[in-house]
């Protein structure tokens, strides 16, 4: 689909404003705000013990057998595209440090992965939303963990759709194998449950 000029800046006007709205909100309600085409979702609950817990152990074990530059990296900020209206916050994020140098969000074509611990409140903001936010961004290497089932997915290789860019490909898994994100193998042992 191709926007003229006039809808461009009247979407990235939209955009700004639900952004400034986001922003005042945020402190306000517990868990987190993003915003994506279809509008600001709000993950009701704050991330809890296994939620984190998973988000860490990822981040580290990947940390161990990525070369050195790269960050698994599991703090702020968010990765924001203006023009396509969307600021989303992946879980964690590996990204090269050199990519993490500015100011504000990053840039999500800087991304080298983008990994999602499913939260008990919203699955589908990162089965759904995100599966169809983060080809758009240009993130090459989408992976979900999904601590209700204790298995997760890898999607790879972004192409055009009809209806926007999609992965191509898609890798399941379960906890307890081995599982390849890029070039990086890490073991899902141990990661925690929802109970």
């Amino acid at each position: 689909m191709t926007l003229a000029p006039d809808q461009i800046e009247r979407d990235v006007f939209q955009y700004q404003r639900m952004r400034d709205v986001a922003e005042r909100l945020q402190d306000s309600v517990p868990g987190k705000l993003e915003i994506t085409l279809e509008g600001i979702v709000h993950d009701m609950m704050s991330p809890g013990g296994p939620h984190e817990l998973t988000a860490a152990r990822v981040s580290r074990r990947l940390e161990k057998v990525m070369p050195e530059g790269l960050l698994a990296h599991t703090g702020t900020p968010d990765v924001e595209d203006i023009a396509r209206g969307v600021l989303r916050h992946p879980d964690v994020m590996v990204i090269s440090e050199k990519d993490m140098e500015v100011e504000g969000p990053f840039d999500p074509r800087s991304l080298v992965a983008a990994i999602e611990v499913v939260s008990r409140s919203n699955p589908d903001n990162d089965w759904v939303g995100k599966i169809r936010d983060y080809p758009l961004l240009g993130i090459p290497l989408y992976v979900i963990f999904d601590p209700r089932t204790g298995e997760g997915a890898v999607f790879s290789e972004i192409h055009p759709t009809a209806s926007g860019p999609r992965y191509a490909s898609r890798k399941d898994f379960v906890y307890g194998e081995d599982v390849t994100i890029g070039e990086w193998t890490i073991s899902t042992e141990n990661l925690p449950r929802y109970s």
